[in-house]
């Protein structure tokens, strides 16, 4: 499979589908003729990972539509008009990573969070002349880092459920590690900044928010479909029915703000935007491809998880965690192999959830017998796992993200700077004995050095 993908979209530069396809078809016929596993089998694993992957599906479809509707509304245009007014080019890359990061620790979801702003942010640095790719870094960099350290993200209750972990332990043990990538990835935003914020071409700024008064009634009224995703996100809907909410409330605002009529906005909502401003620049960061233009990340998604499900249901991916459970012998190692197993998930079963639950599940029973507490794979899992699917294209995350964003998973992943540094520091920890705990160990006691011996000894005890 990785062969197959690697071929069609380095090689021959074709989207995931197909070679998703011939991956399928492979795996199909190697596990029939094989492995003895009847196709009743492997569809029955195909549906259990589709219906895992659902809620994703759903959320894409409803993020898609969501971005129209807010542009038709007015709101994404208005957070324009003022943002690059406001905003500096030298400060904006660092600000974006923090503003985003507050904003999903509050709400819990950093695909609510990019589906509600991403698209803003990302004209917002245009403007200001910021390449796109750097600020979809900041924008996931925020996005990722407030979403594994609040308590009510679904990836974050997930990993503290599958290692059976305290979801307060679990974040309180996440926290370290991801506010020093967090950090790090601010101070290289910074440096970015310099490198960028030369001056901005007589009358730009000027130039732009004409283009948009033209076409877009500007009035703070036009935020109220984000008060509402924020204000039912934070009182803990679940993301679909929140972002269903915003798409909801941006039609009524479409119609009463912008005089838009009601087949207008719902037709809208299905094909897309295509604004004439009269400014190039700001109408293809306004332009979008509404419900329809989903349909090609959701059949990625689709053909992703298919794959998936075949692995697990064939025990691939069982297999491949036994194996790598062998190279376990301490806390150092442990700590690697659970990264590299998480990481892995992404890249063969295609989803951020499968990343939690394999090697969460499988990894369970060796983090108790070397002494080490849960808290310390639940940690490795988020860390490596949830933070680097926006890395691999072809992952449920990654097309989501590039899709709303509008920029590839290649161009972006540079500048992703916490999806990097947080398996980083992860294996930092790992090989130092940081932030590692241990069960039946004083609080004081806890966080000294853990080479390989050590941390077999403690198990043997």
């Amino acid at each position: 499979m990785i062969g197959f993908l690697s071929v069609g979209i380095v090689v021959f530069g074709l989207s995931p589908q197909f070679p998703l396809l011939w991956g399928i078809a492979f795996t199909g016929l190697f596990a029939w003729y094989r492995l003895g596993i009847s196709w009743e089998e492997l569809y029955d694993g195909i549906s259990d990972s589709l219906l895992m992957g659902m809620q994703a599906i759903l959320i894409i479809f409803l993020a898609y539509t969501l971005v129209s509707t807010l542009i038709l509304a007015g709101t994404i245009p208005t957070l324009m008009y003022y943002g690059v007014e406001l905003l500096t080019p030298l400060i904006f890359l660092p600000l974006t990573a923090i503003l985003i990061a507050s904003i999903t620790m509050t709400i819990g979801s950093s695909w609510t969070a990019v589906g509600a702003l991403g698209v803003a942010f990302i004209g917002i640095g245009s403007g200001l002349g910021i390449p796109a790719p750097m600020t979809a870094g900041a924008i996931l960099t925020g996005a990722y880092t407030g979403d594994k350290l609040s308590p009510l993200s679904d990836t974050t209750n997930l990993a503290a459920a599958v290692t059976d972990t305290d979801l307060y332990d679990h974040i309180r043990a996440m926290r370290p590690g991801s506010t020093l990538a967090l950090g790090i990835s601010v101070v290289l935003y910074a440096v970015l900044g310099l490198s960028v914020s030369g001056s901005i071409p007589d009358g730009r700024i000027a130039a732009i928010q004409s283009a948009v008064e033209g076409s877009y009634v500007v009035t703070p009224l036009v935020f109220m479909p984000l008060v509402l995703i924020f204000g039912l996100a934070i009182y803990g809907i679940p993301p679909i029915p929140t972002l269903g909410a915003g798409i909801f409330a941006s039609a009524p605002t479409a119609m009463i703000v912008q005089g838009t009529d009601f087949a207008t906005v719902w037709s809208t909502a299905l094909d897309g935007t295509a604004p004439e401003t009269g400014m190039e620049l700001v109408n293809g960061l306004l332009e979008s491809g509404g419900m329809t233009d989903a349909a090609w990340a959701i059949t990625i998604v689709i053909a992703a998880l298919s794959l998936g499900g075949m692995f697990e249901r064939t025990g691939i991916l069982a297999v491949l965690a036994h194996h790598l459970a062998r190279m376990c012998h301490g806390a150092g190692s442990t700590t690697g192999v659970t990264a590299l197993s998480a990481f892995l998930m992404n890249v063969l079963a295609a989803e951020q959830f499968i990343s939690i639950v394999v090697p969460g599940m499988s990894l369970r029973n060796l983090y108790s017998e070397q002494g080490l507490k849960s808290q310390n794979l639940s940690r490795a899992v988020e860390a490596a796992g949830t933070t680097t699917s926006a890395l691999v294209p072809w992952t449920s995350g990654a097309v989501y993200m590039s899709g709303v964003l509008g920029v590839p998973t290649v161009q972006y992943a540079p500048y992703y700077f916490f999806g990097i540094f947080s398996p980083i520091v992860l294996l930092f920890m790992g090989a130092t004995g940081w932030q590692i705990k241990y069960v039946d160990q004083d609080e004081s006691d806890s966080t000294t050095p853990a080479n390989d011996a050590a941390v077999s000894a403690a198990g043997e005890d």
